[in-house]
């Protein structure tokens, strides 16, 4: 259970699915649609789908590479984060934006796993919230020429830890698309 009093919801939040994070990430089509029909499904349980969406000298603000992915649409209503830094939460306006929709518990998806969707999701849970990540709903690009793992075995290792994430008065884990609950913890 949350440690956030009074925050009984949980959101579906879905970090940087933009045209460029996503053009070269591993199993994109898959895991886009994963993220689509999750997104579907929380809007048709009532279920707050936040969209956040970084810009950095790499990633210009308003740019075609910026803007959200295709297969994605955002309805107007849905709350939009810009980020700079990759932990969602940082000098962003997400904290005020989910206490304001009573979210304690958070559904993650998007993209860079090994980036912002891991910053996010240590950032969430130090701040209080249940924090689910959706095994099959994240990605990053090959960044081995770097010496980074193959972008399965990132994402594979993600999975495996945070399967096993504790923390006093709050949960964590994983879960297939197939089997995500917005019900709180």
């Amino acid at each position: 259970m949350t440690t956030l009093p009074n925050r009984p919801h949980t959101a579906l939040l879905v970090i940087d699915v933009q045209q460029g994070v996503v053009a070269g990430a591993h199993e994109r089509d898959a895991v886009v649609a994963n993220i689509a029909g999750l997104v579907e499904r929380a809007r048709r349980e009532r279920v707050p789908v936040v969209w956040v969406q970084h810009s950095d000298d790499g990633l210009a603000y308003g740019s075609d590479e910026w803007r959200i992915v295709g297969e994605l649409t955002p309805d107007p209503a849905e709350p939009r984060i810009e980020k700079n830094y990759s932990d969602s939460f940082e000098d962003t306006t997400l904290e005020t934006v989910l206490a304001g929709l009573g979210v304690g518990r958070l559904v993650v998806t998007g993209a860079q796993t090994d980036a912002c969707v891991r910053s996010t999701l240590h950032g969430a849970l130090v701040r209080g919230y249940d924090t689910t990540l959706v095994s099959d709903a994240h990605t990053t690009e090959d960044l081995s020429q770097w010496g980074a793992p193959p972008p399965g075995q990132v994402i594979a290792h993600t999975n495996l830890y945070w399967a096993d994430q504790t923390a006093p008065g709050r949960t964590a884990g994983t879960v297939e698309t197939k089997d995500v609950s917005f019900a709180p913890s």
